[in-house]
């Protein structure tokens, strides 16, 4: 089982002059820990349950350029994109931007939207959950049809048209960027991961909810002629184990999932300085993790 982690909080004892610097240490000290995947948050206002939207919050793309940056190896992107906050044709050119400049690093992290605050506060239309479900399913067509360079003409959606769909340079990534969608949706999600994606992301919820997810999207694979082992599984974790480096605590958590297929477990402390937990909890979480069956 591979380790993720994922920066959820930009707040420091420096504040935002040093927020640079502890994102570079934090690169820095992913890649030396061995992490597989680094993401942040791709929200304007911090959530509500994680400090509030006063609350220190970097744009997310912005940020994973300044990550690539700083790193070489770890794959990069958000978790996740809300669907409603790029026209699909810019996120495109985003992710394919992203993917270039990091060497084929880039993830397409990519969601339905659910913070109505931001959306609210800062004038962004927030239509609702079965429309953005809609304009979700374009936006990924849209994507796929940008990252493929033998196919630039029109798009016509019910929600989105694209005259052109050029995207050059293309991605260097083989064949495209990869496609994670998160959430656990049992109707759409789940149906759009088979359709779709690359990659699944669920909330480490206990192992009996994963496990029940998974069979959905083992059906849902079926119904669509995908093979369901060709399905990256990631999961979150949230859980005070992490947060507080109890280390024994966290493998003992995390055993019942070993069986269920997951590749990879995204770490999410709820801290701002995340490069000396890396150091002292992550490191050790993925040699001790690489030895679970």
């Amino acid at each position: 089982m591979r380790v993720g982690v994922h920066i959820n909080q930009f707040g420091n004892d420096g504040g935002a002059p040093a927020l640079g610097a502890e994102l570079a240490a934090a690169g820095a000290a992913a890649e030396a820990a061995g992490v597989s995947r680094l993401s942040v948050m791709d929200h304007y206002f911090q959530m509500e349950f994680n400090g509030g939207a006063e609350a220190p919050m970097l744009e997310a793309y912005t940020t994973l350029a300044y990550l690539a940056a700083h790193t070489s190896t770890v794959r990069l992107g958000a978790l996740v994109t809300g669907v409603t906050y790029r026209h699909p044709g810019l996120l495109a050119k985003i992710a394919s931007t992203l993917d270039v400049l990091s060497g084929g690093r880039a993830s397409l992290g990519i969601g339905a939207a659910w913070y109505d605050r931001e959306h609210d506060g800062l004038g962004v239309p927030f239509p609702p959950l079965a429309e953005r479900f809609e304009r979700l399913e374009e936006t990924l067509q849209i994507c796929l049809r940008m990252w493929d360079p033998h196919d630039d003409g029109p798009f016509v959606g019910r929600h989105y048209q694209l005259r052109e769909t050029l995207c050059v340079p293309a991605p260097v990534s083989d064949p495209r960027p990869e496609i994670l969608i998160g959430g656990g949706g049992e109707r759409k999600t789940l149906r759009l991961v088979a359709r779709y994606a690359d990659a699944c992301n669920l909330f480490a919820a206990g192992p009996d909810l994963v496990r029940h997810k998974l069979d959905v999207l083992r059906e849902h694979c079926e119904a669509e002629e995908r093979d369901y082992d060709s399905v990256l599984k990631t999961v979150t974790y949230t859980a005070d184990p992490a947060t507080e480096g109890d280390l024994d605590a966290f493998m003992a958590d995390i055993s019942g999932y070993a069986g269920l297929g997951i590749d990879t477990v995204i770490l999410a402390p709820k801290l701002g300085e995340t490069s000396g937990w890396i150091d002292r909890f992550v490191a050790p979480a993925v040699k001790r993790l690489a030895e679970l069956d």
